[in-house]
């Protein structure tokens, strides 16, 4: 049974994880719109640009993360994201059982 759970519990995460990174990514303030005014996002940009001289350089978090929120996970990104998230989940079942031992 040990077996399954674990397989479970890491399908869980997986699924998740991907299913709310979008949402997160639009509350955070990256959207396919752009980026909300007045957003955590928008701070980041400001940051960025500042910090390159006026503009946020391709490939940075920033970009990554609004090309994301524009256009949703590619199958590297979903995949990244899918095997973070179950990794997230079985480490966080070991902690529950380790605690509970």
């Amino acid at each position: 049974m040990g077996l399954l759970n674990t397989a479970v519990v890491g399908t869980i995460g997986a699924g998740v994880a991907v299913l709310l990174t979008p949402v997160l990514l639009g509350a955070a303030g990256f959207t396919g719109a752009g980026i909300t005014a007045g957003s955590w996002a928008a701070g980041m940009m400001s940051a960025a640009a500042v910090a390159n001289g006026g503009a946020v350089a391709a490939g940075t978090t920033v970009a990554v993360l609004q090309s994301v929120g524009a256009a949703g996970l590619g199958a590297v990104a979903t995949a990244a994201t899918a095997s973070a998230g179950a990794a997230a989940a079985l480490a966080l079942k070991e902690a529950l059982e380790s605690a509970a031992t």
